[in-house]
């Protein structure tokens, strides 16, 4: 019953937005919408595996960065902070520019020291952050990821 309700107001505003030609505006917005620059692409078996940064517009997306050596938690995050750095300016952006980055720890016991290590990076204004203890740890056996959104 649900679903045959949806399906019958899908139509309905499907109708409407035609009739309106407000399907003409998002489809002639979609067609004229920038394409995705893409930075630093990794690759597998010589096939595009995911990129360091993808541009689209004003906006930078970083993949996550880890930290692949021997180390504690500390080395670890200024690594990946260095790392995440570097990724933002080939990206034409900073790290005062990030609005948001996402934290995740092999263990949740370092969320103090790794606090220390992250403070001040990002300038007075310091982005949104989620912070997370992820099941089985970070890949690659990094202590830390860290991933960001930014401006340009």
């Amino acid at each position: 019953m649900k679903t045959e309700r949806r399906s019958i107001l899908k139509k309905l505003f499907a109708s409407i937005a035609g009739v309106a030609g407000i399907g003409t505006v998002a489809q002639a917005k979609e067609d004229s919408a920038p394409e995705k620059e893409a930075g630093n692409i990794t690759t597998l078996q010589d096939v595009p595996l995911f990129s360091g940064h993808t541009k689209f517009n004003n906006m930078v997306f970083v993949a996550g960065k880890g930290a692949h050596f021997e180390g504690d938690i500390t080395a670890h995050t200024k690594h990946v902070l260095d790392e995440l750095e570097k990724e933002l300016i080939a990206a034409g952006s900073s790290m005062s520019k990030v609005l948001k980055c996402s934290v995740f720890l092999h263990d949740l016991n370092d969320y103090k020291a790794m606090n220390e290590a992250y403070k001040g990076r990002f300038g007075d204004k310091p982005p949104v952050r989620t912070t997370v203890a992820v099941y089985g740890g970070v890949p690659g056996n990094s202590l830390v990821e860290i991933d960001c959104i930014a401006y340009i």
